[in-house]
């Protein structure tokens, strides 16, 4: 049983550890090469600095809630799962 619990907990650990992985590379690479892109606009039409850093930042906003997504999930495994899955096998070992 407690061999069971802490595989169950490992695997919770891991899997949060996953998606913070993989969901925090998504947004920095898009953001990144948002904010790249809005410094060549900028650089070559001076002018349109307003209109070309709003709509970066509109975009950086909606890329980053991938990585808001990833960090309620990694919560949820950490703090949610481990008891749902703990409770769910203390059930059916009776």
């Amino acid at each position: 049983m407690a061999l069971a619990i802490g595989i169950i907990l490992g695997c919770c650990a891991l899997g949060a550890g996953i998606c913070m992985g993989i969901g925090a590379i998504g947004p920095g690479i898009g953001e990144g090469n948002a904010v790249s892109k809005a410094c060549e606009a900028i650089g070559r039409q001076p002018e349109a600095k307003g209109d070309v850093t709003s709509t970066m930042i509109m975009g950086c906003a909606i890329s980053e809630t991938t990585g808001i997504y990833a960090l309620v999930v990694a919560i949820l495994l950490i703090f949610v799962a481990p008891s749902i899955f703990v409770d769910l096998l203390k059930s059916a070992i009776k």
